[in-house]
């Protein structure tokens, strides 16, 4: 139980009980700190001739789905959530850095994303496109990286389906990150900028924002939202589209926030590793399905799924390279594939298609 305000407390008084429990606090972020190192030892002593594992996908989604269960207030879910993952991450940190590539440069929604997932302890390697997120991951010059998938106004992200096709790479997490476009200039006055630069997709994604307030301001499409606010940093009458991130880390002053036309607009992006997820009770899968090519084919791939009362999140559909007309499907799907529901489901679907691949089972965002 949290402890009750005592109303007849003076403010002096009150700054006071503060302070003590600031102490607590740092005493017992120590004592967890050093049970992380502890953890460190004795995985270290238990495999020493092993490549020790120290970041667990599963364990860290127990922990904050327990952490917002036991929450009783006055601090939201999702901001007590959020302090303990800066723990967790921190803690982590002393066992084993992560380096996490993403697509770059900093300031992106996607170097937000890779926070709001892994915490500000990790290192953050910026990439100059997707291709090479895989890439840093297949040649493990990084342990994870984040790709966007899809995004809930702009749909698939095309480019990461197509290498998700031809990669070894597991799926073994997803963030989803809510995209809230500002309007950012080294500039405090509106009517003095002349070009707004940023992204296709946000450009699209603001477009009525910009037909309304900006009309005859030039409309500038950049590799990314960070390349953008870089180039505002330099010349006041630029304007740039991107995150509050973006602001904070090119020092741009915000002349409007919330731009985007969909208030709902939201990017899913997954976590790539090398190693399978086991299962953390509450998960979702990913699979690759080709349908034979005959009528019915499509029917065949999705009876096993209603049969078994497994529910589907997603599924696109991308053509097949060098193949005329042939295509694959990317399905998403509720359960890890060691349940036993699903691992039925799976099981029943080798023989009704021609191709089934499990891209990852992992934790569902919280």
């Amino acid at each position: 139980m949290t402890e009750q305000s005592d109303k007849n407390l003076t403010l002096p008084q009150v700054r006071e009980r503060i302070d003590a429990i600031d102490k607590q606090l740092q005493t017992l972020l120590s004592d967890r700190a050093q049970a992380a190192l502890d953890v460190a030892r004795i995985k270290r002593a238990d495999t020493p001739n092993e490549v020790v594992k120290f970041y667990r996908p599963e364990r860290e989604a127990q922990i904050l789905r327990t952490v917002a269960e036991r929450n009783e207030g006055p601090l939201k879910d999702e901001t007590v959530q959020r302090i303990f993952r800066e723990i967790i991450s921190a803690s982590l940190a002393l066992e084993q850095p992560l380096d996490i590539a993403y697509l770059g440069p900093e300031g992106t929604y996607s170097h937000a994303a890779t926070l709001k997932h892994f915490g500000h302890a990790v290192n953050c390697v910026a990439e100059s496109g997707i291709s090479e997120i895989f890439h840093a991951v297949e040649t493990q010059r990084v342990n994870y990286g984040l790709v966007p998938v899809e995004n809930s106004t702009e749909g698939a992200i095309n480019h990461t389906l197509d290498l998700l096709m031809d990669t070894s790479l597991t799926i073994c997490g997803e963030v989803s990150m809510r995209i809230q476009h500002c309007l950012l200039s080294a500039n405090t006055n509106m009517a003095d900028i002349k070009a707004v630069h940023a992204h296709p997709q946000a450009l699209a994604q603001c477009r009525a924002w910009l037909d309304e307030r900006l009309p005859n301001a030039e409309r500038v499409s950049e590799s990314s939202n960070a390349a953008a606010a870089q180039l505002a940093k330099q010349n006041d009458s630029i304007a740039a589209i991107a995150g509050a991130e973006a602001a904070a880390r090119y020092n741009l002053n915000t002349l409007q926030a919330g731009i985007e036309d969909e208030k709902t607009n939201t990017t899913r992006f997954y976590i790539l590793g090398v190693d399978a997820v086991p299962a953390s009770g509450n998960d979702s899968t990913s699979l690759l399905i080709a349908a034979n090519d005959k009528p019915g084919g499509l029917r065949d791939l999705l009876l096993p799924f209603e049969e078994a009362g497994v529910n589907l999140h997603r599924i696109e559909s991308r053509p097949v390279r060098g193949g005329l007309w042939q295509y694959v499907f990317f399905i998403d799907v509720s359960g890890h594939r060691e349940d036993d529901t699903l691992a039925l489901v799976l099981a029943k679907l080798k023989d009704r298609v021609a191709m089934l691949r499990v891209l990852g089972s992992y934790p569902t965002a919280l």
